[in-house]
């Protein structure tokens, strides 16, 4: 005979794909009624709509059907009511937010800055920390570059989060990458017209609101520059470290210095260099083109004391992938371009943290 308590034992194995926590500890599973080797279950989703709906019913039949003697699995989708869902940000909010800022915290929290904008911080940004996910580490991706927002865009994660309560965000979930951006909040094509103040605002909000759960690590999309949104980071994260992202040109390695030069006051440390766009690579000969020059990102490294971690080629799938949400590293691993993102990756994780 089958009983609820082994039911409810193989449901404690579905997880929240968002939230990341079984559906039993999350209060999602209402009711299960077992009749026979016929197994109904209720579900109750965060919110109405919810976009990984299907996967949630699919996980829950999968899970009960490996019962032994289960025969038919049926699943009642349902929604949490305003208070269910207060009450699931109480539970979570003293367990999952607002452990990035806290000095304890084991997050690895690395800034992604640049001097300038169009060297390519997003776009490096985004292949580490999904070749760091590939790898099987547990990572958030925060674009804090409120202007000019694009990893929304770059991970194909425009759907809003979802807010379970006051205080409470629940980041998107994008192939296991945990998720957050402007670009998730306004139009894309609405131009974020702010001063310091709220800039401020938002960048807390994101830190310390939002439901991140057990990460490994934290990957910042920070602004080009030593605006007020670098600021905020330094104050809120002075743990984090700085990951500089160049280009060849002695002009753009210059600027990106002054980034590491903020770091240095703030108490934050340059963990590396990464220089985009270092050469191209013929596909008909296989000689390397360095078109915009060469040196920059090395001397830069040099002055600096910190290593190179990695010089990323000019490659075509590069914007093509970001423009249609599919990292390079993702969609075609076995590239040069994504063999040096992992070779990124790697050299970071042994950066001694």
């Amino acid at each position: 005979m089958i009983t609820r308590e082994q039911v409810l034992g193989r449901l404690a194995s579905v997880m929240d794909p968002e939230i990341h926590k079984p559906i039993t500890e999350l209060g999602m599973v209402e009711s299960v009624e077992v009749n026979g080797g016929q197994v109904q279950c209720g579900i109750k989703l965060t919110v109405a709509g919810c976009p990984l709906s299907s996967r949630i019913e699919q996980d829950v039949r999968a899970a009960v059907a490996a019962l032994p003697g289960v025969e038919s699995v049926s699943v009642r989708l349902d929604v949490m009511t305003p208070q269910e869902r207060e009450d699931l940000a109480n539970r979570l909010r003293p367990r999952h937010v607002s452990t990035i800022t806290q000095k304890d915290s084991k997050v690895r929290v690395l800034i992604c800055g640049s001097g300038k904008g169009g060297v390519g911080k997003s776009t490096v940004t985004v292949n580490l920390a999904a070749a760091l996910q590939s790898m099987g580490r547990a990572v958030g991706v925060l674009d804090a570059d409120v202007y000019g927002f694009s990893v929304s865009r770059m991970l194909a994660a425009r759907q809003q989060p979802v807010v379970l309560g006051d205080g409470v965000i629940v980041p998107v979930d994008v192939h296991d990458l945990r998720v957050i951006s402007m670009g998730m909040l306004v139009d894309e094509n609405t131009p974020v017209m702010w001063r310091g103040p709220m800039l401020h605002k938002l960048v807390d909000q994101f830190l310390n609101e939002v439901a991140w759960g057990e990460l490994e690590y934290l990957i910042i999309d920070a602004p080009p520059g030593t605006g007020d949104v670098a600021i905020s980071l330094a104050q809120e994260l002075p743990k984090a470290r700085v990951l500089l992202v160049t280009t060849p040109q002695e002009a753009a390695a210059r600027v990106a210095g002054r980034v590491a030069q903020m770091a240095g006051k703030v108490g934050q440390e340059v963990v590396g260099v990464v220089e985009n766009m270092a050469y191209f690579r013929c596909p008909n000969c296989g000689e390397a083109h360095e078109i915009f020059g060469r040196g920059g990102a090395q001397r830069l490294a040099r002055e600096l004391h910190v290593p190179l971690l990695g010089q990323v080629p000019i490659d075509p799938a590069l914007p093509s992938g970001g423009d249609l949400g599919e990292p390079i590293v993702w969609s075609r691993p076995e590239t040069e371009t994504s063999r040096v993102f992992f070779g990124i990756a790697k050299a970071v994780e042994q950066a001694g943290w």
